[in-house]
């Protein structure tokens, strides 16, 4: 990687916390230069404006989530098991990993609100992009007779998005990790009782 690859990498990284932490509008330029400890005209060698880079911040924010539920999957073959691989991604979450502040895509859905329609339509786009993927397990698990047949794709895949988000939030707001662990023992049972009996 080029030295000037190298730095873009370095304040998309540095970017991408503070605004996962302080929303668009919470995070000043000069915020950003604190904390990349670069001047303006540095950061904008790379960025053509705020937009830019917290677009930019935000899509790497997201990878990083892609990365840690590509990591999580690999190697387990059963719909449950990958379920709960997801899960345990978005366990992670209030604890800081991939990166601090909380969830990246309701982060951005909330602080941008109806005020910055990039960054509402790149959450909004993502959050697509999540269901699908957690869909696509569950009507593989199905295909493979892994889960019930009459297992609703689209019922698993909203439980799994809205309790952990709301479980993300709530362990936030209360700094009680109890919110996060009653839900994940709900959706491991949960899980659990849409598989069928291994024959």
């Amino acid at each position: 990687m080029r030295k000037g690859e190298q730095t873009k990498e370095y304040i998309l990284q540095k970017a991408a916390q503070l605004f996962n932490e302080r929303g668009y509008y919470g995070a000043s330029m000069s915020d950003i230069m604190a904390v990349t400890g670069m001047e303006k005209g540095g950061i904008y060698n790379h960025f053509k404006s705020k937009d830019d880079l917290a677009v930019q911040a935000y899509e790497y924010a997201v990878d990083l989530m892609r990365q840690a539920f590509a990591q999580a999957i690999k190697g387990k073959y059963h719909a449950v098991d990958r379920l709960q691989a997801v899960v345990a991604v978005f366990q992670k979450i209030p604890g800081g990993s991939p990166l601090e502040g909380g969830c990246p895509v309701v982060n951005t859905a909330v602080h941008a609100g109806h005020t910055h329609s990039k960054l509402q339509s790149c959450a909004r786009e993502t959050m697509i992009e999540w269901q699908d993927f957690i869909r696509r397990i569950v009507q593989l698990g199905i295909d493979r007779e892994q889960l019930k047949p009459d297992t609703d794709v689209e019922t698993v895949t909203t439980l799994l998005i809205s309790t952990l988000e709301g479980a993300i939030m709530l362990t936030q707001l209360h700094q009680d990790d109890g919110y996060m662990d009653r839900a994940i023992a709900h959706l491991t049972n949960y899980l659990q009782s849409l598989a069928l009996p291994e024959s």
